[in-house]
């Protein structure tokens, strides 16, 4: 039984005990109905008369995970069902479960984490670092794996090799880097082939850097395939509104280019503005993902 499925049953036995329970279970029972439509935080509030940072506190202290987090968990739990036993493809899938295609499927099956501040200030002492070159859509792609995950992905034109290694390594350079092909391929094959993309086997990243940017790059990865913010929209989205030229820099220092979608950031204007591995890729990256929506 999913971790969802155990709190909506292990809820239904608590004792009401006052006005948090009823509205834990009211939420429970909102989303558990209403995945499909997705509602945002700020719906759910509206329609128990509530606001969204009282029922983010209360739904998290009792059920030990956000309305969010909760809702992931059911609609992950309806996605392995549809794609595993009722064998639908990936695009009838998402837009069964209420998403925009399957780009917001794919982002859904990945699975990610901070590394601590004191392992960031660290610079990547005591950890080991794999790395290679394989082809990819966008060129020459840097793959960099930790035991923990997909920690770099970085790009570049051939000759440009040792650039592109010298400027990832240099991130973390402390660590121990180790050339390992066989390794990073296997990351290779999940994050450029969609029909490697698996429920049941969730892509995990790894976030090494300062708490700003790890906001910065979390934001990222909320935002749909096919779709695109300005730096103004993440500052607001984090809480830092007057920050835009900091999340502009924090953009650019993304290490998992592509799986954490710095591209989809523009500048103010709507206007590409720049992008750590060139403009040109960035419009590729822009233009497959288009074909994976349409």
């Amino acid at each position: 039984m999913s971790f969802a499925s155990r709190l909506q049953n292990a809820t239904t036995d608590i004792t009401p005990g006052g006005g948090d329970y009823e509205t834990v279970r009211r939420v429970i029972e909102m989303l558990t109905l209403d995945y499909r439509d997705q509602p945002a935080l700020e719906t759910i509030a509206a329609r128990l008369g509530q606001s969204p940072t009282q029922l983010q506190k209360t739904f998290t202290r009792w059920a030990g995970l956000s309305p969010k987090a909760f809702l992931q968990a059911v609609t992950l739990d309806h996605a392995k069902r549809l794609l595993g036993q009722d064998g639908l493809p990936l695009l009838e899938t998402a837009l069964e479960l209420g998403l925009s295609g399957p780009g917001r499927l794919h982002d859904l099956f990945v699975s990610h984490e901070a590394m601590s501040p004191g392992e960031w200030k660290a610079k990547g002492a005591g950890l080991t670092i794999r790395h290679a070159f394989h082809s990819s859509p966008f060129g020459e792609a840097l793959v960099m794996i930790t035991d923990r995950g997909l920690a770099g992905l970085g790009f570049c034109d051939p000759g440009e090799e040792n650039a592109c290694y010298a400027d990832m390594a240099s991130r973390w350079p402390l660590a121990h880097f180790v050339e390992d092909r066989a390794a990073t391929g296997i990351y290779v094959k999940r994050i450029f082939d969609p029909s490697n993309w698996q429920a049941e086997q969730p892509l995990r990243v790894v976030l090494i850097g300062s708490d700003f940017q790890v906001r910065v790059w979390q934001s990222l990865l909320q935002i749909p395939l096919g779709r695109a913010v300005t730096y103004s929209d993440i500052a607001q989205k984090i809480g830092q509104p007057t920050a835009s030229r900091a999340v502009g820099a924090a953009v650019g220092r993304n290490p998992i280019s592509f799986v954490v979608p710095c591209h989809r950031a523009l500048g103010k204007s709507g206007a590409l503005t720049g992008y750590h591995w060139g403009l040109t890729r960035k419009r590729a990256m822009l233009g497959w993902e288009a074909g994976c929506v349409g």
